[in-house]
């Protein structure tokens, strides 16, 4: 494997093409396309402030690395990434990709990350000011995450979250076969047309949360105080812990809430089969 260390480079494409070889302590000023079509890629301690980094590349590796905000759209259209103790600062990263396991790394500036990608592992990652995060993305595996940022996981399919905070409007919307442990999920419309949602000890706070659900099982939740006008026009089952708002107008299933439902609306807008029974 050939080794690059100590290195600067800038411009456009001065590594274009690199096949196996480890980068260290290189610094990629900016410039575009630096390390494009390329594969079987280590970097270790570099620093990333060009665009387009990573693109068509089979293979690498990320470690103790640094992207700068200017590194924007650094990794597309790649395959069998892997990131570790990095500080990404750059927006827009992971478009199109299939392969990627992210760990003890934070992104600060995620905005429009992880669109049209499959095969994704995070473990204890950070992503603020991500709006959009993960559309249409598949087969995502996540644990100890912290997200703020608006329309996260919209389309996306295949998913399980475990000990997670997200701080997100309009989350899961549009979303299919997800399941989220121990989590605390923050943000107005969650889940909205979703199907097979599954929630499993996690505290939801927001307004009109899990509405128009295909399958919305919850077990041990609890809602905050926000948390009004509950799963309309959904099929839900399940267990609720402690008190709700507001539930209105829900479909079929059978909830057992272990509290208070301070109201509880069936009018004329109830769709069939309006055989929904709470207890």
């Amino acid at each position: 494997m050939e080794i690059i260390k100590d290195k600067e480079f800038g411009g456009e494409r001065p590594l274009y093409g690199l096949h196996d070889a480890h980068l260290q302590n290189v610094v990629i000023h900016v410039g575009e396309s630096s390390i494009k079509e390329s594969g079987n890629i280590t970097a270790e301690n570099c620093r990333f402030e060009g665009k387009y980094v990573f693109w068509e590349t089979d293979g690498f590796s990320v470690t103790d690395c640094h992207f700068t905000e200017s590194a924007r759209s650094s990794l597309w259209y790649s395959r069998n990434c892997r990131m570790l103790n990095c500080r990404v600062e750059a927006p827009k990263l992971f478009r199109r990709m299939d392969g990627i396991y992210v760990e003890n790394t934070d992104f600060p500036n995620g905005e429009q990350y992880l669109w049209d990608c499959k095969n994704i592992v995070l473990k204890n990652v950070t992503i603020d000011n991500c709006d959009y995060a993960f559309m249409h993305s598949e087969n995502i595996r996540i644990d100890h995450y912290r997200q703020s940022g608006n329309y996260a996981f919209q389309y996306a399919r295949n998913v399980e979250i475990h000990n997670a905070v997200i701080d997100s409007k309009d989350a899961f919307w549009e979303a299919e076969n997800v399941t989220v442990y121990d989590s605390e999920i923050n943000g107005e419309y969650l889940a909205w047309y979703g199907k097979n949602i599954r929630l499993v000890r996690c505290h939801l706070t927001g307004e009109q949360l899990l509405c128009y659900v295909d399958g919305l099982v919850l077990e041990d939740c609890t809602f905050g105080s926000d948390a009004n006008l509950l799963f309309e026009y959904s099929s839900v089952s399940g267990t609720i812990k402690g008190d709700v708002v507001s539930i209105k107008n829900p479909t079929t299933g059978t909830l057992q809430i272990e509290g208070e439902c301070g109201e509880f609306i069936i009018d004329e807008n109830q769709k069939q089969p309006a055989d929904f029974v709470l207890v």
